[in-house]
């Protein structure tokens, strides 16, 4: 039986003011106020001085924009690698990516995507060098190294996302890192067939594991070059698929306090409830990203604090992710990528391997 969530309305005043304690204490070392790392890439030029484009598709374009000019400040944009999209949807952050790459070979483009996507851009790609494939198949179900075009170039991968929902994310961390470790889960799980469908729209059936629980990692599979991923919808995190398990846990903090700060993660974006209804990008921003309409707490706690309580939740959950990827060999941080008023959901995830591990790798 399904465990109960737990209502943010249901909690006695008392219990409220204890969780914020708990969140207080648990976020003072942090710094609430991130680093802004708002960039721009010429390759989006044109599209964003387009007057045909509207107010929506201007705000998603220069989201993207500013995604490629911090992988080229990572110095994750070049030759020799395979980007990784998680939740591509339609494929138009890889699709620009490839453009920013401009003379780069022999780049290529996975694209990973759980539903079947409709109006892709994938055919509009025409630059010579790179090549593009699409995966469907739920990320939790995912194995790297078992993706035909992985195995047979080999070649090391971003990782990137644009609004990877809560969980999303997450798996997304565990599936990219599984280039250098892979934990067995599900054993029991029969493998599936799953889509591969190449840039051309045509589908192949591959009857292989493509699963995360079978294949342990050796020398020769690809490595990780760096990750970039908008994050999004704190509130729809999982504790189960959660990297951050660990640091919670050396904090003190349990499950059931992590599902109570998810919950009130929702709280960062309340202050946009106060907008004009009639007001489009407001409404399309709260059904894009889910919010919860009972998220709301009628107590002494005035908007500015809700907001805030909202933001160190979703600080503290980061954190989490940013712990475990420095577990891992990377150096990792959460900036902001782009303002408010462009997206609700404006903190990016980056990560590259540490020195250390590079000047391994190099010898």
């Amino acid at each position: 039986m399904a465990k109960q969530q737990v209502s943010i309305c249901a909690l006695s005043k008392e219990e409220l003011e204890n969780m914020i304690s708990k969140l207080l204490k648990a976020t003072n070392s942090l710094d609430s106020q991130l680093t802004d790392q708002t960039s721009t890439h010429r390759i989006l030029e044109e599209a964003l001085n387009d007057p045909r484009n509207g107010e929506c598709a201007f705000k998603h374009l220069k989201q993207k924009a500013s995604l490629a000019g911090n992988l080229e400040r990572l110095g994750l944009l070049g030759s020799n690698r395979c980007f990784v999209e998680f939740g591509a949807g339609r494929g138009k952050l890889s699709h620009w990516i490839d453009l920013a790459l401009q003379d780069a070979k022999n780049a290529h483009f996975l694209l990973v995507e759980r539903a079947s996507t409709r109006f892709k851009v994938d055919g509009k790609h025409k630059r010579q060098g790179s090549t593009f494939e699409r995966l469907q198949i739920d990320i939790e179900d995912l194995n790297l190294s078992n993706v035909p075009l992985l195995a047979r170039e080999k070649l090391p991968v971003v990782g990137i996302g644009k609004h990877l929902c809560g969980a999303a994310t997450d798996l997304a961390l565990r599936c990219i890192l599984s280039c250098y470790k892979t934990e067995q889960e599900d054993s029991d799980k029969e493998p599936l067939n799953k889509r591969l469908k190449s840039e051309m729209g045509t589908t192949k059936e591959y009857s292989m594991n493509l699963s995360n629980d079978t294949v342990l990692m050796t020398p020769n599979e690809p490595s990780v070059l760096g990750i970039a991923i908008a994050l999004c919808c704190h509130h729809r995190c999982e504790w189960k698929h959660y990297v951050g398990k660990e640091f919670f846990s050396s904090q003190g903090l349990t499950a059931e306090d992590f599902e109570i700060f998810q919950r009130l993660s929702s709280w960062a974006t309340c202050g946009m409830k106060r907008q004009p209804i009639d007001n489009e990008h407001w409404k399309a921003n709260l059904e894009e990203h889910n919010f919860e309409k009972n998220s709301t707490y009628e107590g002494t706690l005035t908007t500015g604090e809700r907001e805030h309580v909202g933001h160190l939740c979703k600080r503290l959950i980061d954190q989490g992710r940013i712990w475990y990827l420095q577990q891992q060999g990377f150096d990792s941080a959460v900036q902001y990528y782009t303002s408010p008023s462009v997206s609700l959901e404006n903190v990016l995830l980056t990560a590259i391997p540490s020195p250390t591990i590079q000047q391994t790798e190099d010898c």
